[in-house]
């Protein structure tokens, strides 16, 4: 009974999970390039498919291995989401005179397949973040299956909130660009420039505050 709870809680923090500022700031970018409601719910299932497959696979090769993500690693995968962070905002910024146009004339585009673009970038995302949640899920579970069980529970969370917020955060991209040019254009670069702002932050706490990039010289 009470691993049933500690797994019900996984679930609660992996949907929590969903809505730290990177991952937010990724999926937004993501929603920019979708014309309909459920292209943008596929983005958001293919973000937390992609993050769950990368976090299950660290706890394997942790747990055959017997030893921890090593700490420096661990540094150069989160410098790595503040790069691709960068690189989404960027082209947010460079696609904004032509999001409206897009957003109001749909195309179809993706149809029933997985968005790979939304799956990488939730790769990138779960190889940043896996060493504390391998830590955590093996440290309060009482074996090995059950520490990867509360693995797929927190990345079933983190699915079921980022499709949930990858379809919200659509939502006003849709209806702005039906009606409300400016707000559209608006709303388009402030996502961009948020994204590539948040990159650069990670990018210098990492890089020059935790002294990685002075560990490389």
């Amino acid at each position: 009974m009470a691993y049933l709870s500690i797994l019900f809680v996984g679930l609660l923090l992996g949907m929590k999970h969903a809505t730290e500022a990177d991952h937010l700031a990724a999926v937004a970018t993501l929603a920019t390039r979708q014309g309909t409601l459920p292209q943008a719910l596929r983005q958001g299932v293919a973000w937390g498919v992609g993050h769950t497959v990368v976090l299950l696979a660290v706890g394997a090769i942790v747990i055959m291995l017997g030893s921890a993500v090593p700490a420096r690693l661990a540094q150069v995968l989160e410098f790595c989401v503040g790069i691709m962070l960068v690189a989404l905002g960027s082209d947010v910024l460079r696609r904004v005179p032509q999001t409206q146009e897009a957003l109001r004339t749909p195309s179809g585009h993706g149809g029933g397949r997985l968005p790979l673009r939304a799956f990488f970038v939730g790769m990138v995302h779960g190889m940043a973040g896996s060493a504390a949640l391998v830590i955590l899920s093996l440290a309060s579970a009482p074996s090995i299956a059950s520490g990867l069980l509360y693995i797929c529970v927190f990345g079933v969370g983190s699915i079921v909130g980022m499709a949930i917020l990858s379809t919200a955060i659509a939502v006003p991209l849709r209806l702005s660009a039906r009606s409300l040019s400016r707000l559209s254009i608006g709303l388009n670069a402030g996502i961009g420039t948020f994204t590539c702002v948040l990159g650069l932050v990670i990018m210098y706490r990492i890089g020059v505050v935790d002294g990685l990039l002075r560990a490389a010289a």
